[in-house]
């Protein structure tokens, strides 16, 4: 018993438990993956050395299933040798483009509120979007309102509705200079 309490009193560095390691190979392979599923203009964006952009270049043209993780796995291989400066550098690079497409999502979803308040709500909708938007024209909006309710109560193709989303996609994408 006197020896356990001798091992405890030195606690020596031992490293990353094994455990620990897994978590960290595991980690860089789901990176290599999301690597892997960018496009090739997205890559060339990807702060990494030639050599790794090569290979996950390469690891993209590969389509057959098993062939494919096994090229993404030796992917990851080689992007464990990398300095950990280099790894969060491509997961900072990657963790904004999500946050880009968040706020690219977000917008539209607020393009969508308004083009279906416009169809539902007519002119009292219209009145909020002017206060909040004054440069818009209303003529047009209050128009193309009107014309795509009417196509979707004669079900004819959304032509006016598709236009209304382009009018507000353009209007919410430039504010006012008033704001």
């Amino acid at each position: 018993m006197h020896e356990e309490e001798d091992f405890n009193e030195e606690d020596g560095d031992f490293g990353p438990s094994r455990s620990e390691q897994r978590r960290e190979a595991l980690a860089v392979l789901e990176l290599a993956l999301r690597l892997v599923e960018l496009s090739e203009a997205q890559i060339a964006q990807v702060p990494m050395d030639e050599d790794l952009r090569d290979l996950v270049l390469a690891s993209r043209k590969i389509t057959a299933q098993i062939a494919r993780k096994r090229q993404v796995q030796y992917l990851a291989k080689h992007m464990r040798r990398e300095e950990p400066e280099a790894l969060e550098a491509i997961r900072a690079a990657l963790d904004h483009d999500k946050a880009d497409h968040r706020r690219e999502a977000q917008a539209l979803h607020q393009v969508e509120y308004w083009r279906d308040r416009l169809i539902a709500d007519g002119d009292d909708a219209l009145s909020e979007l002017l206060a909040q938007y004054p440069d818009a024209d209303r003529q047009h909006l209050r128009q193309l309102a009107r014309n795509a309710q009417q196509e979707r109560l004669k079900n004819k193709p959304p032509h006016a509705f598709r236009e209304l989303f382009r009018e507000l996609r353009d209007l919410l994408s430039h504010p006012s200079e008033s704001e």
